[in-house]
């Protein structure tokens, strides 16, 4: 069975493409198969950056995420931005990061400041 496909406009046509992809996925090189299954892929993409964004991290959550990619303890950050209690009080949401703490993480985390300058909610 030949299918024509275009851009996914509704659930029942993505599910349905995605069926196809797993099935023809580990497809011959070069074959008709192949060719299809990277338009799939194309077409899927599409669909799920259209209806299914992923949200940008909050910065702490960011900060986090790359503490623990490093195996970075926070009294490790805490030699890196000067200040254990303001790491502390950064890492639970009750401070806001400074222009040069933002710097500082940008450069040694390698973080991207259009992260780390977001704004965020501070804990009650």
């Amino acid at each position: 069975m030949k299918s024509t496909w275009h851009i996914l406009e509704t659930k029942k046509e993505y599910e349905r493409a995605l069926h196809r992809f797993q099935k023809i996925f580990h497809s011959t090189p070069k074959s008709p198969e192949e060719k299809e299954a990277k338009l799939l892929a194309l077409l899927i993409e599409d669909y799920e950056n259209k209806n299914a964004p992923i949200p940008e991290p909050d910065p702490v959550e960011a900060i986090k995420f790359m503490m623990e990619q490093s195996r970075m303890n926070q009294n490790e950050l805490a030699t890196l931005l000067g200040n254990k209690g303001n790491v502390s009080k950064i890492l639970n949401r009750k401070r806001k990061l400074s222009l040069d703490m933002i710097r500082k993480l940008s450069e040694n985390l390698h973080l991207p400041a259009e992260i780390l300058i977001r704004d965020y909610s501070l804990a009650k």
